[in-house]
């Protein structure tokens, strides 16, 4: 008995759903984890099961979330609607090809003006949190001046910041006169 062409449509009954919904997950975290492998990509994949609980994949790199997220925060506004047209139209192209009744066209689309607003908003509220952790920051050297548990454990964690970050250019530098100490007694060593 061979494998049959299953019609893409949505499954009706919550059981049949569900379980088809474990096993088609297992298939594609299987995939994303050989893409992740073998392409050396950052692969982030987040699902939702029909009954509402997430499931959130990310490659080889613990930090790759935070990584594909940054590449795109970071990416120009035009370049991320340019890639989100093509991304459209991929997925056009896709279920055209399914005969399925899903256009992806008829997704949501934020207007220009509205997701201008809602990065401006964004940024607005970045920059407030920024002017608060640096009032923290600039009253840290008076310990009557500490409101909550919360501003100590900032302060902390900024200066554990601190500390790493100059532990790591000691290193970096002590490295850097090793080296250049053996450069000048190999040099030395030539000219005796």
């Amino acid at each position: 008995m061979g494998r049959r062409k299953l019609k893409i449509q949505r499954l009706e009954d919550m059981k049949a759903r569900q379980a088809k919904y474990s096993k088609r997950k297992k298939g594609i975290l299987k995939k994303a984890k050989e893409l992740s492998i073998l392409c050396d990509v950052e692969v982030v994949l987040l699902l939702s099961s029909p009954s509402g609980k997430p499931t959130l994949f990310v490659g080889q790199d613990p930090n790759g979330l935070y990584c594909i997220l940054q590449k795109v925060s970071n990416m120009p506004f035009v370049e991320r609607e340019e890639r989100r047209a093509y991304t459209l139209e991929m997925l056009k192209k896709f279920y055209v090809n399914w005969e399925s009744e899903f256009d992806p066209l008829s997704l949501p689309r934020n207007n220009n003006v509205d997701t201008l607003k809602l990065y401006e908003d964004q940024l607005q509220e970045l920059k407030d949190k920024l002017t608060k952790k640096r009032k923290i920051l600039r009253d840290w050297k008076y310990p009557e001046n500490v409101e909550d548990l919360n501003q100590i454990k900032f302060m902390e964690d900024h200066l554990i910041a601190s500390l790493n970050g100059l532990r790591n250019r000691k290193n970096q530098l002590a490295m850097e006169q090793q080296s250049k100490e053996r450069y000048l007694e190999g040099t030395e060593n030539l000219e005796i």
